[in-house]
C-alpha cells in the first residue's frame, strides 16, 4: 500500500505570500476603502432623502387635514339644512330638535331654531347661551343666501372658547347651531400628531385669530405670524424650511377653503431622522471581516448541511405517507447526513414489506368478511324474511277465520301482524347493512340512492344525492369498496357530525369515479398522516384509507372545525 505523501506546512512567514497577499491587497482592502466611502457617503444622501420626504409627508398630511376640516364642515352645513327641512315640517319647533338630539355631539354650543324675524323658538340648551351670540348679525348677513352661512368666529361666554355660528335662513324657521373649532381640529389632527412627536399643528382663521393648537407648544408669541400662515391664507399649499437655533424645522402649509382658515403643521425633521439611526449605518462597517467568515462558513453549511438536511427532511414527510421511492434518491451532503439516509432506506425497506404483509393480511380479512356477511345476508332474505312472510300469510288467513266468530281475536291478530312487519323491516334493513344485494343486481347508484333513502330518515337532515356522466359498472371488488366507505361516512355524519344537510355526488369520467361527501356539521381537526387516524380515535376513517388503498384509490378529508367536513374518494376506472 503506497504511503501518503505528507504535507510540509508554510511558515507562518510565508502564509501571506502569494495568492493570499494579492487577494488582501487588490480586493479586500479596496472593497472595504469602498464600503466605508459608501457607508459615510450614505450618510449625506440619506439625510438629504429623509429632509425632503419629512417635507412631502408634513404636506400631504395638511392637505389630507385640512380636506378632513373642509369634510366636516361641510357636513355641518349639510346637517343645519337637514335640520331646518325637518323643522318646516314637524308638528313644534321642540319637536323638530328633539328628533335632532344625535347632531349634539357636533354642534357642541347647541341647536336652535328662530323666526324670521331673529325670535328664538326653540333650542337644545339654555336660551340665555344664545343672547350672547351674534345671531342678529349673522341673519342680517346671510339674508338672500340659499346655502347655510357660517359666522366668524367669536368668545363664546357659554363655554369660554372659540365658537362659530351655522344658520340656514332660505325659509322659515330658520336653523342654527354652533360648534367649537377646537373639536374639529382635535378630530382632524388626531392621526397627524401622534404623542411623543416633536411635531405642532395650529388653525389660525382668516382675521389671524388662533382658533386651536396642538402638539408640542412653541416658543414663538404670536402663532398667527408664523412662516407659512399667510401662505396658506392665500390660498396656497406646500412646505418651507427655516431654521431654528441648532437644527432645521419643516413647516406645512393648507388652507381651508370653507372659511379661508390657515392649517399649519412644524416639526424638525432632524427628529424623524434620529442620529442614533444614522450612526447605526457604519455600524456594519466594523463586521466586515467577521461577516466575510460568517459567509463563507453559512455558504458551506448551507451547501454541505442546510439544503441536504432540508432535503432529506421532504424525503421522510413523503416517507411518512408512504412514498417509498423518494427516499431512494440521494440527499447528498457530508458523510453523517449520507451515512443517515442510507439508514432511512434500510428502515423504509423494513416498513415496506411489513405495509405490504399488513395490505395483504387486510385484504384477505376484508374479503372473508365480505364473503361472510354475503353468505349471512342471503340466508336471512332467503330464508328469514320468506319464513316471516309465511307465518304473516298464516297470521292473516287466521285473522280472516276469527274475524266472523271471535272479533277480539282478529284485533290481536292485526296487531301480530303489525309486529311481524316491522320485523321483517328490520331484517331488511340489517341486510341492507350487511350486503346490499341491489349493489349486485342493479349497481352502484341505486346502492347510493337507497343510502341517502336511509340517511333522510334520520330527523332534521335533509340529504341529495347528484350524479354526472355517462353511467358505467365498475369492478365488483371496487364497488364495494366504494359503497362501504359512503355508508361509513354516512353512519359518522348521522351520529357526530350535527349536520343539517348532506350532499352526495357520484361522477363518472373517462380515467376515474369520483365520490363526494359533503356535510355542514361541526367539523373537526383531521390528523396529518394516515397513521395518526387510529390514535385520534377515528377507526373508521382509518377503515376508509384501508379499503381505497387495497382498490388504488385516492381518500382526501378535508374539515374544520365549525366548517363542516368534505370526503372525497377518487377511484380510477381501468
Amino acid at each position: 500500500m503506497p504511503r501518503a505523501p505528507r504535507i510540509q506546512p508554510q511558515p507562518p512567514s510565508l502564509r501571506w505570500r502569494g495568492l493570499t497577499l494579492q487577494l488582501f491587497l487588490f480586493i479586500v482592502l479596496p472593497l472595504t476603502a469602498l464600503l466605508v466611502v459608501i457607508a459615510f457617503g450614505s450618510l449625506t444622501l440619506h439625510a438629504r432623502a429623509m429632509r425632503s420626504l419629512v417635507g412631502e409627508r408634513d404636506e400631504r398630511a395638511a392637505r389630507s387635514a385640512a380636506d378632513a376640516l373642509t369634510e366636516q364642515l361641510h357636513h355641518l352645513a349639510i346637517a343645519i339644512r337637514g335640520l331646518r327641512l325637518h323643522a318646516a315640517e314637524a308638528a313644534s319647533p321642540e319637536h323638530a330638535l328633539a328628533n335632532h338630539d344625535f347632531l349634539l355631539r357636533d354642534f357642541e354650543g347647541g341647536l336652535a331654531l328662530f323666526a324670521s324675524d331673529g325670535t328664538l323658538l326653540a333650542a337644545s340648551n339654555s336660551p340665555e347661551a344664545w343672547r350672547n351670540r351674534p345671531v342678529a348679525e349673522l341673519l342680517t348677513r346671510a339674508a338672500g343666501q340659499t346655502e347655510p352661512q357660517f359666522s366668524p368666529a367669536f368668545s363664546d361666554s357659554a363655554s369660554g372658547q372659540w365658537a362659530i355660528l351655522v344658520a340656514d335662513v332660505e325659509h322659515n324657521p330658520i336653523a342654527a347651531g354652533v360648534f367649537f373649532p377646537g373639536s374639529l381640529g382635535r378630530r382632524s389632527l388626531g392621526g397627524v400628531v401622534a404623542p411623543g412627536e416633536q411635531i405642532s399643528a395650529w388653525i389660525v382663521d382668516r382675521r389671524n385669530q388662533l382658533l386651536y393648537q396642538t402638539g408640542v407648544p412653541r416658543a414663538e408669541s404670536d402663532l398667527t405670524q408664523h412662516p407659512g400662515v399667510g401662505n396658506a391664507l392665500r390660498g396656497e399649499t406646500g412646505a418651507l424650511y427655516f431654521a431654528v437655533e441648532d437644527s432645521e424645522h419643516v413647516v406645512a402649509f393648507s388652507p381651508v377653503p370653507p372659511l379661508g382658515w390657515a392649517l399649519v403643521v412644524e416639526e424638525p425633521w432632524e427628529a424623524v431622522d434620529s442620529p442614533l439611526l444614522s450612526r447605526t449605518l457604519a455600524a456594519p462597517l466594523i463586521l466586515i471581516p467577521v461577516l466575510l467568515f460568517a459567509l463563507m462558513a453559512l455558504w458551506f453549511g448551507i451547501r454541505q448541511v442546510v439544503q441536504p438536511l432540508q432535503t432529506l427532511e421532504r424525503k421522510a414527510a413523503e416517507l411518512g405517507w408512504g412514498h417509498f421511492d423518494a427516499i431512494e434518491q440521494p440527499a447528498g451532503g457530508i458523510a453523517e447526513i449520507r451515512h443517515l439516509q442510507a439508514e432511512l432506506i434500510r428502515m423504509a425497506h423494513k416498513v415496506k414489506a411489513a405495509q405490504q404483509s399488513l395490505h395483504d393480511y387486510v385484504s384477505a380479512i376484508t374479503t372473508g368478511q365480505e364473503d361472510e356477511r354475503r353468505r349471512l345476508a342471503r340466508g336471512l332474505h332467503d330464508e328469514t324474511v320468506q319464513s316471516l312472510i309465511a307465518l304473516d300469510q298464516r297470521v292473516q288467513m287466521a285473522q280472516l277465520t276469527a274475524k266472523s266468530s271471535v272479533p277480539d281475536a282478529a284485533d290481536r291478530l292485526s296487531e301480530v301482524r303489525r309486529m311481524i312487519a316491522s320485523l321483517i323491516e328490520d331484517v331488511r334493513r340489517m341486510i341492507r347493512a350487511l350486503r346490499p344485494l341491489y349493489l349486485e343486481d342493479l349497481g352502484l347508484l341505486p346502492a347510493l340512492e337507497m343510502l341517502t333513502r336511509d340517511l333522510e330518515t334520520t330527523p332534521g337532515l335533509q340529504a341529495t344525492f347528484t350524479t354526472d356522466g355517462p353511467v358505467a359498472r365498475l369492478a365488483p371488488e371496487r364497488e364495494i369498496a366504494v359503497y362501504r366507505c359512503a355508508q361509513e361516512a354516512l353512519n359518522n355524519i348521522a351520529r357526530h357530525a350535527g349536520a343539517k344537510a348532506v350532499r352526495i355526488s357520484a361522477t363518472f369520467g373517462a380515467d376515474e369515479f369520483v365520490l363526494q361527501v359533503q356535510d355542514d356539521g361541526k367539523g373537526f381537526s383531521p390528523p396529518e398522516r394516515v397513521s395518526d387516524l387510529a390514535a385520534a380515535g377515528h377507526y373508521g376513517l382509518m377503515g376508509m384509507q384501508e379499503r381505497a388503498e387495497l382498490i388504488a384509490a385516492r381518500l382526501t378529508i378535508q374539515s374544520a372545525p365549525g366548517s363542516g367536513t368534505t370526503i372525497e374518494l377518487r377511484v380510477p376506472v381501468s
